[in-house]
């Protein structure tokens, strides 16, 4: 039992230092129940029920701190500013599938269409809504910059 404790405790510890715990998915949070589950099995007097659930979600969160250290990290070249802000606008179009003569209320049909199946309400993650709203933001500020005459 106090094993057990000791266990638990030491797997919060770990989730905390980690920062893990702030961005728990949904799996971490399913092993972290089973191992509550195998935990309290264990507990009650049933360890071989128990056992083997706790060992497994202990498994799925050493498993998931594995790094690959030493490996070198690719690094992107700065793009120009232009050739960068052209990049973007194109990585939103494709994030939202519209084409370069996309108007206004084709952007935000595509937005609309796209958030609703990927909200966070939905089941969807807050980081895909937010690259959502980014790239509708990004592609109507770009509008806007084209369709505002030049001055000169």
């Amino acid at each position: 039992m106090g094993l057990i404790a000791l266990v638990l405790i030491g797997l919060a510890g770990w989730l905390i230092w980690t920062g893990r715990l702030q961005r728990m998915s949904t799996k971490d949070g399913m092993a972290l129940g089973a191992a509550l589950v195998g935990a309290v099995l264990a507990a009650k007097g049933k360890p071989a029920l128990g056992a083997p659930i706790l060992l497994g979600a202990a498994l799925f969160f050493a498993s998931q701190g594995k790094t690959k250290k030493g490996a070198p990290r690719a690094r992107r070249k700065a793009a120009p500013p232009m050739a960068a802000a052209r990049a973007d606008v194109e990585g939103a179009r494709a994030l939202l599938g519209l084409s370069a003569e996309a108007r206004a209320t084709d952007i935000r049909a595509a937005h609309r269409r796209l958030i609703a199946s990927v909200h966070p309400d939905k089941g969807g993650t807050e980081a895909l809504a937010a690259q959502i709203n980014a790239a509708r933001d990004l592609l109507l500020a770009d509008l806007a910059e084209r369709d505002r005459p030049s001055a000169g």
